[in-house]
């Protein structure tokens, strides 16, 4: 009888060992790359998972925590820090709105970080103001700006902000062509600047129902502390190419016939001896009576006459005005509407003078202290523009 056979246990293939600690790098591996894949790790293999997440953490030296801590508190200082700025801004544009009786608030601006410290220390550094479109006697000023330093703030506490005095402020005013255009539009006269001081007005003005050119030169220059004045000169309006018209009582004022207009008029024989045959005419041109009636009796003599030299600028320097007015019939001749004369005569070099006037005031500032003078007055492509100083202003109570 056979001795049993006991068989010896089957080994166990290598390939099938279940490593715990391989699986836990390979779960720790899939919790890191896709934490989507925790849901199909086994519980205890999550929990080794946050067991060792909150060991890292815990790793983390002390050194670095509290780095971290004061960033996010430095962050919350800086928001703080922006949201008071924003604050102190939209009160100080509101208390200047209603101080100046502006019609929209400024733009103002607090420079200087941090401005928590400023508001404790009760001066700011620096304060930018910016008022657009201020109104200045017939004209708008297109910016007001100024920049004050060493802006004391007014109140009992750090959150209590009454008023501000600035010691001195720096600004510039900017009167603007383009807001000129457009103000003084029904005139239809645009303005552009002409070296450092002088601005150019050119287009159309009507008269009488009749638009005539107007040309005219204004020179800029600072009145007083606040104001700036124009001296307008060389005022002329063109009556086609018929005649100029310039307000005023001087010689070379009044209205005068053009160089074209003598032209034709010499080689229109009848037009010549019509204005001959006006004693005014005669005698103001100095032209000698037996000249006259020898060019009245023959064409040649005519010709002769009013093709000298002399005779044609003798003509063009005589004021037409009483001649015309006295001889309306006269005027239709050489194609001028006496209605048109009648209006311009009426337009005076003051009234004319207004029409085209640049000139302003500054509007009366916040505060009862204090000063503004208007320095330097350029004018640019742009427009006018003004360097202000002051200092001593308040604002608020």
């Amino acid at each position: 009888m056979r001795t049993p056979h006991r068989m010896a246990d089957a080994p166990i293939a290598d390939d099938y060992i279940y490593d715990e600690r391989a699986a836990d790098e390979h779960a720790a591996f899939d919790d890191w790359f896709d934490g989507g894949a925790e849901d199909s790790v086994p519980p205890d293999h999550r929990r080794a998972g946050r067991r060792r997440r909150r060991s890292r953490l815990a790793g983390l030296s002390f050194a670095l925590k509290g780095l971290i801590a004061i960033l996010v508190l430095c962050g919350f200082l800086a928001l703080a820090d922006r949201w008071a700025v924003l604050y102190a801004e939209n009160k100080a544009a509101q208390q200047i709105k209603k101080q100046m009786k502006l019609t929209a608030a400024p733009e103002v601006e607090i420079s200087g970080f941090p401005f928590l410290t400023q508001l404790a220390d009760r001066r700011i550094h620096e304060l930018k103001v910016t008022v657009p479109d201020v109104a200045a006697d017939r004209v708008t000023l297109a910016k007001v700006s100024a920049t004050a330093h060493n802006v004391r703030i007014k109140g009992s506490g750090p959150t209590d902000i009454s008023g501000a005095y600035a010691d001195t402020i720096h600004g510039e005013v900017l009167l603007s062509f383009a807001d000129l255009n457009r103000e003084l539009g029904s005139s239809q006269v645009t303005f552009s600047g002409h070296g450092k001081n002088k601005v150019l007005a050119r287009g159309t003005l009507p008269v009488a129902g009749h638009d005539v050119k107007v040309r005219a030169d204004a020179n800029i220059q600072r009145l007083g502390a606040s104001g700036i004045s124009t001296d307008i000169d060389n005022m002329s309006l063109a009556i086609g190419d018929l005649a100029t018209y310039r307000p005023g009582t001087r010689s070379s004022e009044g209205l005068h016939l053009t160089r074209s207009s003598v032209d034709k008029l010499t080689k229109q024989v009848d037009k010549a001896r019509q204005l001959l045959a006006v004693p005014a005419v005669v005698k103001r041109l100095g032209v000698p009576d037996s000249a006259v009636q020898q060019a009245l009796n023959s064409d040649a003599k005519l010709r002769e006459l009013t093709g000298t030299p002399r005779f044609v600028k003798q003509l063009m320097g005589t004021n037409l005005i009483d001649i015309a007015l006295a001889h309306p019939a006269l005027l239709k001749k050489f194609g001028l509407d006496p209605a048109l004369l009648d209006g311009l005569t009426r337009l005076t070099r003051p009234e004319l003078a207004d029409r085209l006037s640049l000139a302003f005031r500054l509007p009366k500032l916040p505060g009862d202290d204090g000063y503004v003078r208007l320095q330097d007055v350029t004018v640019e492509k742009e427009g006018i523009r003004v360097d202000l100083s002051g200092g001593g202003l308040s604002v608020g109570k």
